[in-house]
């Protein structure tokens, strides 16, 4: 099927669906939107030949193996559709509303165009909700019958349910985009027509609003002509729309400012653009006023054109926000590197223009409430960019433990004032600007791609050459850096020296046009980057423009001074190919694990060193071979120390490390997990920790996991010990003990294999103490196997050899909440978060050890505080 025959069945200057085009590059994502139209229903939607197959399932899937589910195979449905959740107006087709039930991606079994045309098709799902193998099966028509009826039904696989399990459907209702019911979004306003005005809920008809509401201590003007109520605002006055307004740019700081006049921002991770909306036709112009209207697609403009608006100027942020919610402007680089144009959304934050009036005298804060007038209450792809009133710190404190990028603060009661100035502050959690390229290193590993980029600042008229980049860059964008590069080669040194020996080694000198966004630790001494790492290119911004940006004060951030602790130690081991790619789609590179493991290394040291280890190797980064290896191995780094098991005196020796070296040496070893022992080489009988891994099985909500570590933290308080938690890095949580070496293996381990029992035992529904895979769906395993001799857990610190490069991170326990998953850090972003911590929330670990009380093994506490 076209997309003719959906955009035929549709009017879209009545409904906020997208118009949608047919994807050039081929995908393999999966999504079922929950549809309550005439009938409630689930439209599930395949990706195949750049559209959505759809099928709609009157009663929904079923998770029983074999139950036959009808299907009837609809029209097919623009990539855009799939990221849909809102309301359709009644009377139009389809009306009703709609939420985003379940996604993720799809592979088939076999080829799957022959097997769409046979009409039986197999394949996998791996979606948030739905998992494991599926079929599509096409029914013999009747004679007569116009509707192309298939049959969706669940493979018999660990996913299955039994007949007598709890519903998936009733399970687990809301949408996992964010979190709402179909009444929920039943109850929102379906929105408004740039061609017919507001689309009412109680009729579904046009009807354009005959009174404008009156903000506080403004005039309400009723009927009149766009934007006449407008008048009553101090500053507003009449004018032509301007074809560009030179935007406000914020001066950096390194603590937001004090003062009841600031309100405070999230600082957004992407492209800004100025919206111009006039004549039912959208334009996004660059900061510089390039205009980028087509480099997104359809959805940005078509929302904004649907404003109730005849003229406006919105300023704003386009941004890509990636699993953790937060902007991502890697993953913004990446989709528009592919052509994808599905995960934009547009972030407003300004109204400097509306139907005929200038608002750029107007205060800030009013020009914000009519802003949230406007687009408050649209939601999906552009949304209104909220403020806070609170502590400048604390906001900034809260934005950095999330590992977003910073705050901007802006005056409250300031007009608009193009160019650089005092009114708007921004404050980062990590340094992080835009550089000029002044030359390449070429890959060691590929022949078409770059390995590093050498970069400057410009002061005055003369680039100043600060240091190079070289993590950072997927696979992807190293080849195609290495092509637009290749095309600007010169024979001229562009910086304003000569650059040493060691710094012109392979250098391709370039001419100085492009600029590239860089996240870094610190300056060094003599002027150079630490430990950076590429973020994208920044085209909207011309190069010549770029200078070093340097707080005006102390560098501080939330309140605390980040020399504190003075800079991360520095690395002796020579790494051989730095620009490997271990994690090729976030272009995390052996270099870049050894920049983050030096930034960590004061935290992670107490939980690795002087510790049996065991590794998960990796030499050719995750998607290649992986293997587990706890004995040593020829060609072993040397800074690496080998320990002797005194159970297997005559075996072969085993791998420890007594400082950043010889983590180090792990890294050049393409050692990608860290997992310890729970005892260390100086007392190998005797545990100093006690772990507790939760690991949820299919179908439990991530509550339910932050519910089940206090409750293991109850228990193990109740026992006399100091629980603490860290994020898994993959699926649950950690709760650890800290114990003085007292009790033997043996001892530590009925104890925790008693806690567990007991917890499984109290609430059979919720937890399971066994780790057969059949017996935990719907459940969590309480993990206590971790706790036995020659057992291991993934470290504090260790990344995980898992697409994302997500860390294993402890956390404070009032920190435990929906907004952090199991994954939710990563080495790019845990930078940020460093610099926010006002302390490691595990630093009393060690000093919180007591050695386990014998008589509480049993572990039958409930869970109560012993003031209870």
């Amino acid at each position: 099927m076209a997309l003719e025959t959906y955009r035929q069945k549709r009017d879209f200057s009545r409904t906020r669906e997208p118009r949608g085009r047919k994807a050039q590059k081929p995908g393999a994502h999966f999504v079922i939107q929950k549809h309550d139209a005439t009938r409630l229903h689930y439209d599930f939607r395949l990706e195949m030949d750049g559209v959505l197959k759809s099928w709609a399932v009157a009663k929904g899937p079923s998770l029983v193996a074999g139950e036959k589910r009808l299907a009837v195979h609809v029209e097919d449905h623009p990539l855009e559709y799939g990221d849909f959740e809102g309301t359709i107006p009644k009377g139009e087709y389809g009306g009703g509303a709609v939420i985003v039930w379940d996604r993720g991606d799809w592979k088939p079994i076999g080829d799957a165009h022959k097997g769409y045309a046979k009409g039986h098709l197999d394949f996998e799902l791996d979606g948030e909700k739905l998992h494991g193998r599926w079929h599509l099966v096409r029914m013999r028509g009747k004679p007569g019958e116009k509707r192309e009826n298939w049959l969706l039904i669940k493979g018999d696989d660990e996913w299955a349910r039994a007949d007598a399990a709890a519903d998936i459907l009733e399970e687990a209702p809301n949408s996992v985009k964010t979190g709402r019911d179909i009444a929920e979004v039943a109850g929102e306003a379906p929105g408004w027509s740039s061609r017919t005005g507001r689309i009412t809920g109680d009729t579904g008809k046009p009807a354009r609003p005959k009174t404008v509401e009156a903000m506080p201590g403004k005039v309400a003007v009723t009927g009149g002509s766009p934007g006449a109520h407008l008048a009553g605002i101090k500053g507003a006055r009449k004018a032509a729309m301007p074809e560009f307004l030179e935007p406000t740019l914020a001066t950096l700081a390194a603590a937001p400012p004090k003062g009841k006049q600031w309100l405070h921002e999230i600082k957004f991770d992407g492209y800004r653009l100025q919206a111009h909306i006039q004549d039912g036709g959208t334009r996004l112009l660059t900061r510089s006023g390039l205009d980028w209207t087509g480099k997104f697609g359809e959805r940005i403009p078509e929302a904004l054109a649907g404003l109730p608006v005849d003229a406006a100027i919105i300023d704003g942020e386009l941004v890509v926000e990636g699993g953790s919610g937060a902007s991502d402007f890697s993953a913004l680089q990446a989709d528009l590197s592919e052509g994808r144009a599905d995960r934009f959304v547009y972030y407003v934050f300004d109204l400097l223009y509306l139907d005929g009036y200038d608002l750029t005298r107007v205060a800030l804060i009013d020009r914000k409430q009519q802003l949230e007038k406007l687009v408050g209450a649209t939601g999906g792809v552009v949304r209104y960019s909220g403020h806070f009133r609170e502590s400048g710190d604390l906001v900034l404190r809260h934005a950095c433990r999330l590992s977003l990028e910073g705050v901007v603060s802006k005056q409250s009661d300031a007009p608009w004032r193009g160019g650089r100035g005092r009114t708007w502050i921004k404050s980062k959690c990590s340094a992080r600007q835009e550089f000029v390229i002044g030359g390449y290193t070429p890959s060691s590993v590929s022949p078409r791609a770059i390995g590093s980029l050498v970069l400057g600042v410009y002061e005055g008229d003369a680039l100043h050459h600060v240091g190079r980049v070289g993590t950072g860059f997927s696979a992807t964008a190293a080849e195609k850096l290495f092509s637009r590069l290749h095309a600007l080669r010169t024979d001229q040194n562009p910086f304003d020296a000569p650059l040493t020996t060691t710094e012109r080694r392979q250098v391709t000198f370039v001419r100085p046009e492009l600029a590239a966004e860089v996240e870094f630790r610190a300056w060094t001494a003599d002027g150079h980057l630490r430990h950076a790492a590429f973020r994208g290119l920044r085209e909207d911004k011309p190069a010549r423009e770029i200078v070093r940006e340097t707080p005006k004060r102390t560098s501080k951030v939330a309140g605390k001074d980040a020399s504190d602790q003075g800079p991360p130690p520095r690395r002796t081991v020579r790494l051989t190919h730095p620009d490997r790619l271990y994690w090729p789609d976030d272009g995390v590179t052996k270099e870049g694990l050894a920049d983050y493991y030096a930034d960590v290394w004061r935290y992670m040291a107490p939980f690795v060193v002087g510790r049996p280890l065991a590794l998960l190797r990796c030499p050719n980064g995750i998607a290649g071979e992986k293997f587990f290896q706890k004995h040593a191995w020829k060609g072993l780094n040397p800074k690496v120390a080998l320990v002797q098991d005194p159970k297997e005196p005559d075996g072969a020796p085993l791998i420890s490390i007594n400082d950043l070296d010889g983590l180090m040496g792990l890294v050049q070893s393409a050692a990608l997990e860290i997992h310890p022992w729970g005892a260390t080489v100086a007392d190998w009988e005797r545990p100093d920790m006690i772990v507790m891994d939760l690991d949820p099985g299919e179908g439990v909500a991530w509550q339910a996991v932050i519910d089940a570590a206090h409750e293991v933290r109850r228990r193990l308080a109740d026992a006399g010990l100091e629980p603490f938690v860290k994020t898994s890095g993959g699926k649950g949580l950690h709760v650890a003990a800290p114990l003085k070496p007292a009790a033997t293996w043996p001892a530590v381990k009925a104890f925790a294999k008693s806690l567990a029992e007991a917890m499984a035992a109290d609430s059979p529904e919720l937890y399971v103490a066994t780790i057969t895979k059949a017996k935990r769906r719907g459940k969590i395993l309480i993990d206590y196997l971790r706790n036995q001799r020659g057992a291991t857990a993934v470290a504090a610190w260790s990344t995980r050899a898992r697409p994302g490069a997500a860390v294993s991170a402890p956390l404070g326990w009032d920190e435990l909440g929906p907004e952090i998953g199991p994954a939710y850090f990563t080495v790019s972003n845990i930078p940020g978060r460093l610099a926010a911590l006002a302390s490691d929330p595990w630093a009393d670990f060690r000093a919180a050890a007591t050695p386990l009380d014998m008589e509480s093994r049993t572990g039958k506490t409930r869970g109560k505080t012993k003031s209870a």
